[in-house]
């Protein structure tokens, strides 16, 4: 047995709407929007909206998921937070430049890791901190 890559990765937000804006502004698809009610992952009486987006080459995937109901039922299934999200970018000087003019918060400018990668970090929504990396060639 072996792990063949990571499929989604899953972030409860309290704002469906814009987390959605936020991670169309960086690039992502939309790939699917649906509802959940019921059980789910052992939570009782769910209602939840989600929405799964994409990159363009189909390599990774987010799951953005806002509970309505319920909101503060253990177990953390539908806890909030995560520490980072980080995508591979081309031209990391335009994409800082269209989230800049949308209001993105950014917690430092453009910064050169080691003569590989240009990274930089701004904030998303519900406080979600996006890494952005651009490979120098």
């Amino acid at each position: 047995m072996k792990i063949h890559r990571m499929d989604h990765v899953g972030v409860i937000v309290n704002d469906l709407s814009a987390a959605k804006e936020f991670f169309l502004d960086l690039g992502l698809e939309v790939q699917g929007e649906w509802k959940s009610d019921g059980e789910w992952m052992g939570l009782h009486d769910v209602k939840a909206g989600c929405i799964g987006l994409g990159t363009p080459d189909g390599q990774a995937w987010i799951e953005l998921i806002k509970y309505n109901t319920p909101s503060d039922q253990p177990p953390l299934a539908n806890t909030q937070g995560i520490l980072h999200i980080a995508f591979a970018v081309e031209d990391i000087e335009a994409v800082v430049g269209r989230l800049k003019k949308k209001g993105t918060e950014f917690i430092k400018e453009i910064q050169n890791y080691e003569d590989r990668y240009k990274l930089c970090y701004c904030r998303g929504p519900e406080g979600i901190i996006v890494e952005l990396a651009e490979r120098i060639k």
